[in-house]
């Protein structure tokens, strides 16, 4: 998962209140950044990175936020920042945070970022804290942030920290996006364009079906958390990202909405820009009158929608499902699974299930799996994910395999 866009928000006594986006900016990477560049910023504040001596002429609490793996195989860092509201009071306020991130290893290759974070009048007797968030991205290895805010009246915050990045000696086989010793800004578009992957030249290439549910952990949430759209993302880039696969069918749909939002049939790469595009038109909070009437409506969409998929005359090398639990009140028939008949090609399920201890019974989805004689797998991890992934993969080329060497000795 990547981190989120930079936020400000007041933190009262019980809550914090998030603050219009309006003048919120996004983390950028400074132009110039690297061994080779040259980063134009002012001279007092390059002074005050070069002090490495923390600062409060602008009162604030900075708290580093280690880095974490996110399910886009890429270790994600950043910050913390909580500010009195007393000293934001008065008019309208400009709050710009710069700083660089030095690999230990690679220290030419030194990153610069910034953000600025525009603050509204403030009522002198305000109470509670404004409170920012930052991020940025890392390959493996140990860095050094050197990080200042400053206000329109120019005075400054700084903080200094050390921060390193480790696979687990269990987890060393992943294969992470970034290079080690790599700093980068914090992806912010979920649904950008893939890579053009370079394909194996196998006789016989592979051709993959996923039906992939757009929901949240929580079906009773009114919006899509970028928590779970991130590990959905995810799950399809690494299919996207397969060099043996040649051929894509997606059905992206949500059970909530009993509908799908997005299809695309046999192509050579996943359009991802179009599935966000298509996503868009989800609207979680609301109530179908229609669907209300009718009892056991998400068994019965998820029933057509099985048989409409497995049954259709296209033959892929596996049918995948992905997404979170769908409990249902009613199970999808037995009889009608059965009138799919038997499938020539196997059946996964990627379960993304965040805490899978909440709620560990099989769902209608496993259920259906399970009547074919597939495989489910609990992706809760970066680590599930590639494991869950790399078996999959394993069991269709040895499954196409079989199937050709036995029409190969029939023939």
């Amino acid at each position: 998962m990547t981190m989120a866009s930079p936020i400000l928000v007041f933190r009262r006594f019980a809550g914090m209140v998030l603050l219009a986006s309006c003048g919120l900016h996004a983390q950028t990477q400074m132009q110039g950044s690297g061994p080779a560049g040259m980063v134009r910023i002012f001279n007092t504040d390059l002074a005050v990175l070069e002090a490495q001596e923390p600062r409060k002429d602008l009162p604030c609490t900075v708290s580093p936020i280690k880095p974490f793996l996110g399910f886009d195989m890429r270790f994600h860092a950043g910050y913390e920042v909580s500010i009195p509201l007393r000293e934001l009071a008065g008019a309208e306020d400009l709050l710009t945070t710069l700083f660089r991130v030095t690999p230990e290893n690679k220290k030419d290759d030194v990153v610069y970022l910034s953000q600025k974070n525009t603050v509204p009048a403030i009522e002198r007797d305000a109470r509670g804290d404004a409170y920012l968030q930052g991020g940025f991205d890392l390959g493996e290895g140990r860095y050094h942030v050197d990080w200042l805010m400053r206000d329109r009246s120019e005075r400054v915050c700084s903080f200094y920290w050390d921060s390193e990045a480790q696979l687990p000696a269990k987890d060393k086989q992943l294969a992470l996006v970034i290079q080690p010793d790599t700093v980068q800004a914090a992806e912010r578009e979920p649904f950008r364009e893939e890579p053009p992957i370079e394909r194996t030249g196998a006789e016989e290439p592979l051709n993959v079906k996923v039906l992939i549910n757009f929901a949240p952990q929580n079906s009773r949430s009114a919006t899509l958390q970028p928590l779970d759209l991130n590990a959905l993302v995810a799950i399809l880039r690494s299919v996207a990202r397969e060099p043996r696969i040649s051929r894509f069918s997606i059905v992206a749909f949500n059970m909530q909405e009993q509908r799908v939002l997005y299809r695309q049939e046999a192509a050579e790469h996943i359009d991802f820009p179009a599935l966000g595009d298509a996503l868009q038109s989800l609207k979680l909070g609301t109530v179908d009158i229609k669907r209300l009437s009718q009892k056991h409506g998400d068994t019965q969409f998820l029933t057509d929608l099985i048989t409409q998929e497995m049954g259709s005359s296209d033959r892929p090398d596996a049918l995948i499902f992905a997404g979170p639990k769908v409990m249902l009140d009613a199970a999808v028939p037995q009889e009608t699974l059965k009138e799919v008949g038997g499938l020539e090609y196997p059946v996964f399920y990627m379960n993304y299930n965040f805490n899978p201890q909440s709620n560990p019974w099989r769902d209608a989805i496993g259920n259906t799996v399970k009547f074919f004689k597939g495989q489910e797998y609990t992706i809760s991890r970066p680590r599930d994910l590639w494991s869950a992934w790399t078996d999959i993969v394993s069991r269709i080329v040895r499954l196409k395999i079989g199937r050709r060497d036995k029409g190969s000795a029939s023939q």
